[in-house]
């Protein structure tokens, strides 16, 4: 089976769109790969955090993937900081990775401009942190690293400091190939439907998180925008609004989105199927997380199994790395 490896930040409430468009590959993929899902909470630290507040997150973000279909069984879900040889891997990646590399990367001038404008500390481990990504995905000789396009720059580097390591200190890591994720539902912003449903968003009336109110969730469909004249039919580009809640119903019951558009012919039964279609699946969800939350304990004995199963792969490939060095070995 191939390896794959995917991580997630700890930092804020998962919504319909994360759940449609990537949760729902990770549960289809533990079963034909073997699949390491990390909640990457040091990653969360590169931007300020109040005391606790990421600890209480990667336990609420562990529960939500459990809740979401995540099985501990067929797959390897743990926390990153339970992993030593994350941050131990990490430096040895820095050094040898060139500044110019890091400089380039264009997720650090997004979001350190970004910063700069609330605080004004801008972090160097804002500036490093993809080199940390680096050490997390070589750390389980990865093969297949599913990632969107935002990401893609960040595999190109991991293979370059790959590719540098093993021509300097031998044949140590596994070169990770960047892949595109099946296609999840298309889901926009219900208020704004030519963007992406986003936590970040100005308004969250446009967005569905996966533990909200579920009457809430049924308002939300129910005032989404939908576009000029009566036509219901999937074109993402002359109709997004219609599109999307085609898209969301679709995804939801699994049918093509083109083939329920030629089922209506009024926008508001539209929007209560798909209402009634996502309180349906989010339902069970909401249900399994609720039973997760009661017993934190469980959880968090899930985490560390987790841990002690990443341990067994990363603590080998970091060995590895170490003796290929050839710093003194530890006593």
């Amino acid at each position: 089976m191939p390896r794959v490896f995917s991580g997630i930040q700890p930092t804020g409430d998962l919504h319909l769109g994360n759940l449609l468009g990537a949760v729902r590959n990770w549960v289809q993929d533990q079963h034909v790969a073997d699949s390491f899902y990390c909640i990457v909470d040091l990653h969360a630290l590169t931007v300020p955090k109040a005391p606790g507040e990421v600890g209480t997150s990667s336990l609420e973000m562990a529960q939500t993937l459990l809740a979401c279909g995540l099985d501990p069984d067929a797959c390897t879900l743990f926390v990153q900081s339970h992993v030593p040889e994350h941050a131990e891997l990490s430096w040895l990646i820095q050094c040898v990775t060139a500044m110019g590399e890091l400089n380039r990367m264009t997720q650090f001038k997004d979001k350190s401009a970004k910063q700069a404008t609330k605080t004004d500390l801008v972090s160097v481990g804002l500036f490093t942190y993809p080199a940390l990504q680096a050490a997390d995905i070589l750390l389980y000789d990865t093969d297949r690293v599913p990632v969107g396009e935002d990401q893609r720059q960040h595999i190109e580097l991991t293979r370059d400091v790959a590719e540098r390591f093993n021509a300097r200190f031998g044949d140590t890591f596994v070169i990770p190939q960047a892949t595109i994720p099946r296609a999840g539902a298309r889901v926009m912003d219900l208020q704004e439907p030519t963007d992406k449903m986003s936590k970040s968003a100005a308004s969250d009336a446009g967005v569905v998180y996966l533990m909200d109110d579920l009457s809430v969730t049924a308002k939300k469909f129910k005032r989404a925008v939908t576009d000029s004249g009566g036509e219901v039919r999937y074109d993402p580009e002359g109709k997004p609004g219609v599109s999307n809640l085609l898209s969301i119903l679709g995804a939801a019951t699994g049918r093509p989105a083109e083939e329920l558009g030629e089922q209506y012919s009024q926008y508001g039964p539209l929007k209560a199927d798909t209402a009634d279609a996502v309180v349906e699946l989010l339902t069970p969800i909401q249900e399994r997380f609720r039973e997760l939350a009661d017993d934190p304990a469980g959880t968090s004995e899930l985490l560390a199994i987790g841990a002690e199963k990443a341990r067994a792969v990363a603590g080998g490939v970091y060995a590895r790395a170490v003796e290929h060095i050839g710093l003194l070995p530890r006593a």
